[in-house]
């Protein structure tokens, strides 16, 4: 018979994901500072999307394999605890070798080091990222699933405005050097990767000591499951082939739920990925006005020297492109506290469709922007002088944080529900599949679109997944959420 899963107080659901803050932390700075540090490592526009396909090729690889071990796994650390410490160790050796991939220069080429170094941190990240997500969902009772949800989706975007807002404060208050030459990295992002990957482990080591899993026999307890799915979970190791078999099984199976999901997640991370890439070239040919012939390595390596006011530019658009994600990871965390409430009122659908037309609405309106004229604004840590549109980029940002707060959250919160409990892990390893393909996809064709439709202007692959978002906000209203019925089968299953 089934038991009540005991409810949680605010400061235990806080606790369960805090190590998520210390991830996403790591995580911002990746997406904020990889394509500033691999063009300074000598890579063009039409590869940074080759090079950025690393981080959903290895999610696509690592989260399944940890969902379906995480599932098996019982020790003193509990089931997901483990893997949410080792993918952080594994994390911060990246996170401190990445920004010195010039060092490595006698055994490996800057660019294929820092590329090594990125496939080593996006490793480490998915690692950490699905434990997080089904531990959520093993520790927090179904009442309070919108909670749960949110407050790591609140927790993600206070990471992951420090980790994008930390190189411009290194900067502009602190005083270091923002700006490198070709096969160097600034030392203001070098430092950042450090202090980034110090505040990692301390959140994560955070949620391993304060949280404490529930024992096996708790677990099935509070989740219904039957003694025979208990022995299944813990059985031996099945030979590949059959596990192999097994798990192509449950893709079929998989609750429609999250088929239907899968689009809607498609069309998301393939903007978002667009974002991330695209964002720091987008901004510096648009609002800072350098040509985009400057983010060609051969037209480089031909002119005599670089302009110091082209590098300036660089070195400026990049630190702001820190601000601009730091301002939609604000917002995102604004709109999260509100997030559980909203969805309980007007439905997860309504609110997950709406926020990612907003998304969609800012990413097209960043043609409006443009601005050259330059103003002193007081970001009350320090003043900088910018130009106006790229103030004004802080508008569009608000849809964005929008967005994002509402693809950390209702995906998952509408998933969780239709998922047997005791195959939670497996399965949320397989949902990041609807996750690394949309982005596998993009990397492919985002940098032919942006070289062979737009010329290598970069503004409009910004305008695509704008589009992209739209449609993923129309796809939201064809998604069936799991019933009575349906929860009653898959707990069965």
């Amino acid at each position: 018979m089934q038991a009540t899963q005991p409810r949680l107080s605010f400061w235990q659901i806080w606790n369960v994901s805090f190590g998520f803050l210390g991830v996403q932390f790591g995580f911002a700075l990746q997406n904020a500072n990889v394509s500033r540090i691999l063009s300074d490592l000598g890579a063009d526009l039409h590869s940074l999307s080759l090079f950025w396909l690393v981080a959903p090729i290895m999610g696509l690889i690592v989260q399944p394999i940890v969902g379906s071990a995480s599932d098996r796994t019982w020790n003193r650390l509990g089931r997901r605890r483990p893997f949410i410490l080792a993918g952080a160790i594994a994390a911060v050796l990246g996170m401190i070798l990445l920004p010195n991939a010039p060092l490595f220069v006698a055994f490996l080429a800057p660019m294929l080091m820092g590329a090594l170094m990125v496939a080593l941190m996006d490793a480490s990240f998915n690692v950490c990222f699905q434990p997080f997500r089904s531990l959520v969902s093993d520790m927090v009772p179904p009442s309070q699933r919108n909670v749960g949800y949110s407050i790591q989706s609140l927790l993600i975007n206070i990471g992951a405005v420090i980790g994008s807002i930390l190189p411009f404060v290194l900067t502009n208050v602190i005083g270091l050097e923002n700006t490198a030459q070709m096969g160097q990295v600034a030392p203001s992002v070098i430092w950042a990767f450090y202090i980034g990957a110090t505040v990692l482990l301390g959140t994560v080591i955070w949620t391993v000591i304060r949280t404490k899993e529930y024992a096996p026999e708790d677990y099935n307890r509070y989740k219904g499951l039957s003694e025979t799915a208990s022995v299944a979970t813990e059985e031996k190791k099945a030979p590949l082939g059959q596990r192999l078999a097994e798990f192509f099984t449950l893709v079929k199976d998989m609750p429609t739920t999250m088929r239907q999901l899968a689009v809607v997640q498609f069309f998301s991370w393939f903007a978002l990925f667009i974002m991330w890439v695209y964002t720091t070239p987008a901004i510096t040919q648009h609002i800072w006005n350098v040509d985009k012939q400057w983010f060609d390595p051969a037209f480089i390596a031909a002119a005599p020297v670089v302009p110091e006011a082209i590098v300036m530019a660089k070195g400026a658009a990049g630190d702001w492109v820190g601000i601009l994600f730091a301002a939609y990871s604000v917002f995102a965390a604004i709109f999260s506290i509100f997030l559980a409430k909203l969805a309980d009122k007007f439905g997860r659908k309504t609110v997950y469709a709406g926020s990612l037309a907003l998304g969609g609405i800012s990413y097209v309106s960043f043609l409006l922007f443009q601005d050259l004229n330059m103003v002193n604004v007081n970001l009350l840590i320090t003043e900088v002088t910018v130009p106006l549109g790229a103030v004004k980029l802080l508008i569009p940002m608000i849809g964005v944080g929008i967005a994002w707060a509402a693809i950390l959250a209702m995906p998952y919160a509408m998933l969780a529900g239709a998922l047997p409990a005791n195959k939670t892990g497996v399965y949320m390893g397989i949902f990041n599949f609807t996750v690394a393909a949309p982005q596998i996809v993009s990397g492919l064709t985002a940098g032919w679109i942006l070289s062979s439709v737009f010329d290598n202007d970069a503004k409009y692959i910004i305008v695509v997944a704008g589009v992209s978002m739209l449609i993923g906000a129309a796809s939201v209203f064809f998604v069936k959420e799991a019933d009575k019925q349906d929860l009653e089968a898959a707990k069965g299953a």
